[in-house]
């Protein structure tokens, strides 16, 4: 990972733009690259990098004036697609949470969520792995459960890769995920590589949402 994390905060409430730039001011290993009140702030800078370094990680708010975070969604990635979106609201609507995730999202996190949480989030998204709030990663695992749908025989995974991926919906990292399955660290990044091209997806959360389509996540397989 880079030495520092490049983080851009689209935030409209004064009060917790202030709470987060107060917290990463003189952060050993991150640095605030852009903060804007408005996701059309935001997009606008976005179009303007073409001769400097795009974020690393973006902040996005939901519930914000003008264009809403989830409609900025899908226009952050496409002007900026290796960087990572990490939501940091406060809804805790169903829809918000499936949706973002489908779309591309890295990671899902309430406003009440500590700093350091907040912290470990954006370090877990930067070096390509999942960070949810441990009641939307709940919330997601029981949803993916409820309407399963047969599964592609070319895309079933193995029974560690399935393992592996059930912790992932459970929204923990890749060293939590070694830890658990007394694995080393460079197995579990093998294992998620293979997940990730028999799924053909990008990234962790679409990993999950693939799964879901295809019944993966139907049954609990997770050993204890």
């Amino acid at each position: 990972m880079k030495e520092k994390i490049r983080i851009m905060l689209v935030e409209d409430s004064n009060e917790y733009r202030h709470v987060i730039q107060f917290a990463f001011r003189d952060e050993p290993g991150f640095e605030l690259a852009g903060v804007f009140g408005t996701a059309e702030q935001a997009l606008r800078s976005l179009k303007r990098q073409a001769a400097r370094v795009t974020p690393d990680v973006v902040l996005l708010d939901l519930n914000l004036p003008g264009i809403s975070g989830f409609e900025a969604l899908p226009e952050l990635i496409k002007l900026a697609p290796e960087t990572k979106v990490l939501i940091l609201t406060q809804s805790e609507t169903e829809a918000d949470v499936l949706g973002t995730i489908k779309m591309g999202a890295s990671g899902y996190l309430l406003k009440s969520s500590s700093i350091q949480e907040i912290r470990s989030g954006i370090r877990t998204v930067a070096a390509g792995g999942a960070s949810m709030d441990s009641r939307m990663a709940l919330y997601l695992l029981k949803t993916f459960r409820k309407d399963p749908v047969l599964a592609d025989n070319d895309s079933i995974l193995s029974e560690r890769e399935m393992e592996i991926l059930q912790l992932i919906s459970q929204g923990l990292a890749r060293k939590e995920i070694a830890d658990e399955l007394d694995i080393s660290h460079k197995t579990v990044a093998n294992h998620i590589a293979h997940i990730f091209e028999k799924l053909n997806v990008p990234n962790s959360p679409a990993a999950i949402n693939k799964a879901h389509e295809k019944g993966l996540l139907g049954g609990d397989d997770r050993r204890g």
